[in-house]
């Protein structure tokens, strides 16, 4: 088992990896930026180094200087969180070339399934349900409206090295099937220096539903259950839970089983999750694989009683699963809130001092933040400051805990979107789980 390990990230999840190494007795090495100087990762690590200036690209985004870190502190290896570069090939095999074990999937997974359309073909040949769509890329204005006319309408233009919503634009008509085609390359190559796009059939009001997996390097490979992702704005969850609410047993298992075969095809190990949509009429499709550990991995942590990060650790370091897929079971409910320092009517981030802070608590309440009073928040990143998650018995009791969470949460001095939340979790809609990827509709402009 390492001694010493660097976490390349920063805010609460930099502090959720943190503890888990303190609780296994290895030592942590935090990086930061100049903006992140006095920020509770750097406070709270037995060592940090400064690794540039306040912007992402100057500092998390810099390779040479996080694998530097890692060396000049004797860190056996990295883990990268989510987000930054914790989907990068490049830095995976850098860290490779320098010695230093990536805790996370290796570089050949990574380049097969961070390639959406390779994604696609991957899902299709482990006999994983996708939808209609294109095998390559589409380059020419003739390409797309020849696609279309094949799919028929609506049709999803996507970024073939997209994620967060970036490069993705849903088209109803021809009439405007060519300026969504430029406009999805446009912000694709900008977002992601890849202009690559291809075209799926748009499914009509789907539910977001992912499976968590967990793969060792001995070629074992378990999922942990579903989540719901699907209250969504402009495609970023804000709210997830776990079990996906109102999945037969049939329909859970069948899921389940096919994103193992996804994982298998690629040989993948550490944690990652297979992406699906779920139709209306119950059929699911492949969407995407994210080859990392996802923000609302903490609901199913709470569902299974399985530490996600504690066992990424253990499969980077060589050791089998200690379970099987009929060791893991589903016990209660649980739901997470994203709280970001942002206005809750018009979205615009939030960033200043802290001035006063309290934390919710009790039993099954978790608070996953690095927000604390006197901490003033940089605006140079996400504006996500902490995640809530409650645990419950069942579905209706955690959404009752979470309300009384979030009501007894104090954030003072910066706005954060609680109050969205609380519309959310008090609708009957939402509690009857009648949910889709649209569901925002109803409370706002997405």
């Amino acid at each position: 088992m390492y001694k010493k390990i660097l976490i390349a990230n920063r805010g609460e999840i930099a502090i959720r990896i943190l503890r888990a190494c303190r609780e296994m007795g290895i030592k942590t090495v935090t990086v930061h930026s100049t903006a992140d100087r006095e920020s509770l990762h750097v406070k709270l690590a037995d060592e940090s180094l400064c690794i540039g200036g306040n912007s992402s690209a100057d500092s998390y985004l810099k390779i040479p200087h996080i694998i530097a870190a890692a060396e000049i502190t004797g860190a056996e290896a990295i883990h990268p969180g989510y987000g930054f570069l914790s989907e990068d090939a490049n830095f995976v095999e850098k860290c490779e070339a320098s010695g230093i074990d990536f805790i996370g999937p290796n570089a050949k997974a990574l380049s097969m399934m961070g390639d959406k359309i390779n994604a696609r073909k991957v899902a299709e040949k482990a006999g994983c349900p996708t939808t209609p769509g294109t095998k390559e890329a589409i380059t020419t204005a003739e390409g797309i409206k020849a696609a279309a006319n094949k799919i028929g309408f609506p049709v999803i233009i996507k970024a073939s090295a997209g994620g967060g919503g970036r490069g993705m634009r849903i088209v109803h008509s021809k009439g405007g099937l060519i300026n969504a085609f430029d406009t999805a390359r446009a912000e694709a190559f900008a977002s992601f220096g890849n202009d690559e796009v291809f075209m799926e059939k748009f499914v009509e009001k789907p539910r977001h539903v992912e499976v968590q997996l967990l793969g060792d390097k001995h070629g074992n490979i378990v999922h942990l259950f579903d989540r719901d992702c699907s209250i969504q704005r402009r495609n970023q969850k804000i709210l997830e839970e776990a079990p996906a609410p109102g999945l037969s047993p049939e329909l859970r298992k069948a899921m389940g089983e096919a994103a193992v075969r996804v994982a298998k095809e690629v040989g993948y190990f550490s944690a990652g999750t297979i992406e699906f949509l779920l139709d209306q009429s119950g059929e699911f499709y492949f969407m995407e694989m994210n080859t990392r550990l996802q923000v609302e991995h903490p609901v199913t942590e709470m569902i299974t009683g399985i530490d996600l990060v504690k066992e990424m650790i253990r499969i980077s370091a060589g050791e089998k699963l200690s379970f099987t897929q009929e060791d893991i079971k589903i016990k209660g409910h649980a739901i997470e809130c994203r709280i970001n320092a942002e206005d809750p009517v018009n979205f615009t981030p939030s960033p200043g001092l802290i001035t006063a802070y309290h934390a919710p608590g009790g039993l099954g309440v978790r608070v996953d933040s690095a927000a604390f009073q006197g901490w003033n928040i940089p605006p140079y990143y996400d504006s996500m400051i902490a995640k809530v998650i409650t645990n419950a018995d069942d579905r209706m009791q955690a959404i009752h805990k979470m309300i009384g969470a979030l009501e007894e949460y104090v954030i003072e001095g910066v706005k954060v979107n609680t109050p969205l939340h609380m519309n959310i979790l008090r609708s009957l809609r939402f509690q009857q789980a009648e949910l889709s990827t649209d569901f925002l509709t109803n409370f706002i402009k997405v």
